[in-house]
């Protein structure tokens, strides 16, 4: 699994120019699942997003987690982060999951994500979706999960 997370102020998403989700302070997270990603895969990127340490403290250093600062995630699917550009100019997305097992992992990541008591909204999954949000920082971070970097 592969995630692109930035700390916001807010976002939304919004799918045939209708609202489906909206947050406030937290983190928007772009989620592709890869092929041969498992629950555990989802697990983890659910454990290391929910405790990255990128939010002030009274310092003013990143030093807090979304879980210490009662932040919201928006979690939208996005299958192309794993495009590969090496090659020609249009994009090849076979490493990506096929659409069953990503909305699988997709729903097991948000779910982890909620056991921590987060507040979680998400996008439509497989969706036309207009994303907005308002960055803190910025700050953008790209993870991935341990069978992603073998």
């Amino acid at each position: 699994m592969r995630a692109v997370i930035q700390r916001v102020k807010q976002s939304a998403v919004a799918v045939d120019n209708r609202e489906v989700a909206r947050i406030g302070s937290g983190l928007v997270v772009l989620l592709g699942v890869k092929r041969g990603d498992t629950e555990a895969d989802a697990e983890y990127m659910a454990e290391k997003t929910t405790g990255l340490r990128i939010f002030e403290d009274a310092a003013g250093k990143m030093n807090r987690s979304l879980i210490e600062v009662d932040g919201e995630m928006l979690v939208v699917s996005q299958f192309t982060l794993y495009g590969d550009c090496r090659k020609g100019r249009r994009p090849s997305y076979i490493e990506a999951a096929m659409p069953d097992l990503a909305e699988r992992l997709y729903e097991c990541f948000v779910s982890g994500v909620r056991e921590k008591n987060i507040r979680v909204q998400t996008g439509r999954f497989g969706a036309t979706m207009a994303v907005s949000l308002v960055n803190d920082g910025p700050v953008t971070l790209i993870i991935e999960s341990r069978s992603s970097v073998r």
